[in-house]
């Protein structure tokens, strides 16, 4: 019998805070071409004139920050760091997490964006750099690694929610619930929205997913059928409910809806919502 020995590749957590620093700005500067597609195609679609007006504002002032290489909103939020490892990797230097921080801590004072965290949620004392980041590192295959910085406003996070439903209301309740939060957050998430549903896990894993489903490209259905009939008529309920671009009225509140589901406990059927506003930011990178 022939061994193989399979020799890891070694990295220096060092190595990431140069790309993340890079992905803070750009992220807050350029939204992606998926996301400015959907917003033009938006305008076809809008029948309020308050509506297109609103959309084109949006288009113009996103096409400006990117020339300019300035953030396109002065909310540049809480400082999620996605970063899908490859199992073969190993490690070398400070926690990871110290890297990831320093990383944000440099993107963000290097870009003149506005620090938004404190350093606890009831003496709200500025940290000051905007650390630390919101981390959720993952374990896969390979010998990669994969960044993805996402800025998160305060607007969209704060009307997000979590309940867990009586399984026996079903896929009704589920929709239910997720077209009450957005009713009830109205044009307080700066629509158009993107709308992510987690379904099942545990209260945890249901937050979690739900806010990976807005990493999803606009237009990309769920591969499970059942899943991709829901989101497709959860978007027309919400963009019936005439709330529009920035609540100022209109057939566009949303511009997609994603649902990542879970298995979960016999009891449960926890639900979460995770809205993303229209300046919806993200930057990625493999190292």
């Amino acid at each position: 019998m022939i061994s193989y020995i399979i020799m890891p590749r070694i990295l220096d957590t060092s190595a990431v805070v140069p790309v993340i620093a890079e992905l803070v700005k750009k992220a807050c500067y350029e939204l992606d071409d998926n996301f400015m597609g959907a917003l033009r195609e938006a305008i076809k679609k809008e029948e309020s004139p308050y509506g297109r007006d609103t959309l084109q504002l949006l288009i113009d002032n996103a096409e400006y920050a990117k020339a300019e290489q300035i953030a396109c909103c002065h909310d540049t939020g809480t400082c999620v760091v996605i970063m899908e490892i490859g199992q073969e990797i190993s490690w070398t230097g400070e926690p990871l997490f110290d890297a990831v921080n320093a990383g944000v801590r440099r993107g963000y004072d290097e870009g003149y964006l506005r620090k938004s965290m404190v350093r606890d949620p009831l003496d709200r004392v500025n940290t000051g750099d905007n650390t630390p980041a919101v981390f959720h590192p993952e374990i896969v295959a390979g010998d990669k690694v994969h960044i993805t910085v996402m800025p998160k406003g305060g607007g969209s996070e704060n009307m997000g929610a979590f309940s867990t439903l009586v399984p026996a209301v079903g896929a009704e309740g589920v929709k239910d619930f997720v077209l009450k939060t957005v009713e009830d957050a109205g044009g307080k998430t700066c629509p158009p929205i993107i709308v992510g549903v987690g379904v099942g896990g545990t209260m945890d894993w249901c937050s979690w997913i739900a806010k990976k489903a807005l990493l999803r490209p606009i237009g990309e259905r769920s591969p499970n059928p059942f899943y991709a009939a829901m989101e497709e008529e959860l978007l027309e309920k919400i963009n019936n409910m005439g709330i529009g671009p920035l609540g100022m009225g209109g057939r566009i509140t949303a511009l997609d809806v994603h649902i990542e589901y879970y298995p979960c406990h016999i009891t449960a059927l926890p639900v979460a919502v995770n809205l993303q506003c229209h300046a919806s930011r993200r930057a990625e990178a493999v190292i």
